[in-house]
């Protein structure tokens, strides 16, 4: 990794460096051709989603290069934190066109082109405007999940540089950003339950930005520029099948699995244990949701199921406090039950369902074991 992005930002370089002699860009000629890139999902976390890039190759001018916008470096200090904080930097970088596709290939992902049919002085300016952003102070941007990534940022230079919004989003833009990217998650059962819970209610809304390649990639096939398609025909520059690595344990059977025993076990010891890690889970979505920038993890509905108040319940369970344990459990059974009706119309209900209906068994186990038995006259 370390030896590609110094490859990268050493290419950045001496890309820019060879045109220091000219005021602007260097000028395209009339054979130059530049297109949308899209890359096909991968099986590392940072891929499932795909990739977009921008490729200028220019025949006269021995150019063929492709704009990047989705690269960061592992290297940057307190990486993890940066990231979850969402103030990670990412930064636009440049490529020789058989260094990229050669990657691809490595990785066994398939790319797609999409030529932009726009006139010479929009390639001209589409080209400078590339070219700006690998400057110094332009090069980095804040990484955000949705609203800026590596396709939102080709939407905009590219309509930047057409002087109108030209790419907008066609197609599903009666779905929510939620149901958008659940099933790029299929074959990795835990990233999909644990995006599914960790999101809140920005990603509920419908999603009507571009923000996914394969969505930028469907959209321009559809859209029309100046009485014209603004793409020509889709290539397929490679083609491979998807292939998700089985896991023995990242699966829906091992989920089942752990909450089965959950409800079976019938033991003291294992419902606290249960409900302490939902409990921690909630209270690390209620400390990310002041502490990130990340908007998606604001206002995370959730935590009635992962609620942080569970922890007290357990403490006043230990301290055999019978009538406030019983009021906790209760009041946590119309938690379950608000959140359950809540639930219902949502992408990720059936994800959750088995998981409502373990927190069901311990609260309704705990509640009979503290509430406080009515004597019996004879």
């Amino acid at each position: 990794m370390k030896n590609v992005i110094f490859k990268k930002t050493l290419f950045s370089l001496l890309f820019l460096l060879s045109f220091m002699g000219f005021s602007q860009s260097l000028p395209l000629s009339k054979e130059a051709k530049i297109s949308v890139i899209t890359c096909g999902l991968g099986n590392e976390t940072y891929s499932y989603f795909g990739h977009t890039a921008i490729r200028v190759a220019d025949p006269a001018n021995n150019i063929d290069v492709v704009y990047n916008y989705g690269n960061f470096d592992f290297r940057t200090p307190n990486f993890v934190a940066k990231f979850a904080k969402g103030d990670l930097d990412y930064f636009a970088v440049v490529s020789s066109f058989s260094d990229f596709i050669n990657d691809y290939n490595y990785d066994k992902r398939s790319v797609f082109e999409q030529e932009l049919i726009i006139s010479q002085d929009s390639k001209q300016k589409l080209f400078d405007n590339l070219n700006t952003s690998l400057l110094p102070e332009n090069r980095s941007y804040t990484y955000k999940f949705i609203d800026k990534n590596c396709t939102s940022m080709v939407v905009n230079v590219i309509n930047f540089s057409l002087e109108e919004n030209v790419i907008v989003k066609k197609g599903e833009t009666d779905k929510t950003y939620r149901s958008i990217l659940f099933p790029y998650f299929d074959g990795h059962f835990y990233d999909q339950l644990g995006t599914s819970i960790i999101f809140g209610t920005k990603v509920d809304q419908l999603g009507t930005k571009i923000f996914l390649p394969f969505e930028l990639k469907n959209s321009l096939e559809k859209i029309t520029y100046q009485n014209h398609p603004l793409v020509d025909k889709t290539k397929t520059l490679l083609s491979f099948e998807k292939e998700t690595p089985g896991s023995w344990w990242n699966n829906i059977y091992t989920y089942l699995f752990i909450l089965g025993f959950v409800v079976l076990a019938h033991n003291k010891i294992v419902d606290k244990i249960y409900l302490l890690i939902l409990s921690l889970i909630g209270l690390f979505f209620v400390l990310m949701g002041f502490y990130s920038f990340h908007q998606e993890l604001a206002m995370n509905y959730n935590v009635l199921l992962f609620s942080p108040l569970l922890l007290i319940l357990i403490f006043l369970s230990i301290i055999k406090n019978k009538r406030w344990t019983y009021r906790f459990a209760v009041l946590h059974l119309l938690f379950l039950i608000v959140y359950g009706i809540f639930m219902i119309n949502k992408v990720h209900f059936f994800i959750v369902l088995p998981m409502i209906i373990t927190s069901g068994f311990v609260l309704v186990r705990v509640a009979i074991r503290n509430k406080k038995r009515i004597p019996i006259i004879i």
